[in-house]
């Protein structure tokens, strides 16, 4: 008896599969929770994106702009 408890033991750990419709995965109906509008999340990441590069952009020119600054009130002493 001990044998086959010992080969069967882990049968059905994890749970069973279940197919999932291809709608589903694409965030059609019935996709359950974290479902929303994939375009309109691709477009907010992009926006995101587009910010902080815009924000770093000039922040870098900021910097430059303060190091010409320092440079020009160096040569003047």
């Amino acid at each position: 008896m001990s044998k086959s408890r010992g080969r069967n033991g882990l049968l059905g750990v994890g749970g069973q599969r279940r197919s999932i419709p291809r709608k589903a995965l694409r965030g059609g109906a019935g996709a359950g929770p974290g479902g929303g509008d994939p375009l309109a999340e691709k477009k907010e990441l992009l926006r995101r994106m587009r910010e902080r590069s815009r924000e770093q952009a000039a922040d870098q020119l900021n910097d430059q702009s303060v190091e010409q600054a320092a440079d020009q009130v160096d040569e003047q002493e």
